[in-house]
C-alpha cells in the first residue's frame, strides 16, 4: 500500500495519463494493456465504459506496478466502488468535495476537474492532489502559464482534447501532467504501443 502522495508522484511522473475511453470492458482493457506494454505507467479508466470497475480490477491484478485509476467519478458511491476495484487515484470533471473526501479517506488521490481560477482554488481548498483542467480543448497552454503565475502551487493536468504532439508544450506552460485519451488510446494494440513510446519520449524532452 503507497502513501497518497507516492500515488500523486507516480501518476503524474511521466507527465502523462492514458484515458482509455471505449464500447466494452473488453477494448479498454485490451487497450489499457497495450498502453502499459508500451511503456505507460498511469493509465484512467473512467466509469462511463461498460464494465468499468471489472477492468481496473483485472489491470491491477496484471500490472502491480502501474498506477491504475478510475474517471468520471461523480459521487461518494461510485468512488468507494472505484476505490475496491483497486483504482488508486480518482477523477472528476468537477469539484465534487465528497468525491475528494471519500478518495483521503481510503487513503488514494483525488483530481477533481476545474475550468475556470474559482473551481481551482476551490479544488485545492478541498484537499485536491491535483486539479484535471478541463476541457482543455476550449483553451491554450498559455493559460495554464499564466495561472501558474498566480497559482504556482496549482498542480494542473490539462486534459481534454489534447493530442499526442500537444504534450510538450503543455508541460513546458507548465502542467504537471496531461490526460490524453483517444488520440493515444485508439486503433490497434501496435499503433497504441507506438503513440505511447513516441509521448512518453516527448514528454521528457
Amino acid at each position: 500500500m503507497s502513501y497518497r502522495w507516492e500515488i500523486t508522484a507516480a501518476a503524474l511522473r511521466q507527465g502523462v495519463i492514458g484515458i482509455v475511453r471505449t464500447r466494452n470492458a473488453e477494448s479498454a482493457v485490451e487497450a489499457a494493456r497495450a498502453a502499459l506494454d508500451g511503456g505507460l505507467r498511469s493509465v484512467e479508466l473512467p466509469l462511463t465504459n461498460p464494465g468499468a470497475l471489472d477492468a481496473i480490477s483485472g489491470l491491477v491484478a496484471a500490472y502491480p506496478d502501474a498506477t491504475i485509476g478510475a474517471g468520471t467519478v461523480l459521487d461518494e458511491a461510485s468512488a468507494v466502488l472505484a476505490i475496491r476495484a483497486g483504482a488508486r487515484f480518482l477523477v472528476s470533471p468537477s469539484v465534487d468535495a465528497a468525491v475528494i473526501r471519500t478518495a483521503h479517506r481510503y487513503g488514494v488521490a483525488a483530481f477533481p476537474g476545474a475550468g475556470s481560477v474559482t473551481e481551482i482554488v476551490r479544488a485545492l481548498a478541498e484537499g485536491a492532489d491535483a486539479v484535471k483542467v478541463f476541457p482543455a480543448s476550449a483553451l491554450r497552454p498559455s493559460w495554464v502559464a499564466d495561472v501558474r503565475a498566480a497559482l504556482p502551487q496549482a498542480p494542473l493536468v490539462p486534459t481534454g482534447g489534447i493530442g499526442v504532439d500537444d504534450v510538450p508544450e503543455w508541460l513546458a506552460a507548465g502542467a504537471v501532467a496531461c490526460g490524453v485519451g483517444s488520440a493515444l488510446t485508439r486503433g490497434t494494440p501496435a499503433e497504441i504501443a507506438a503513440r505511447v513510446e513516441t509521448l512518453v519520449r516527448s514528454a521528457h524532452g
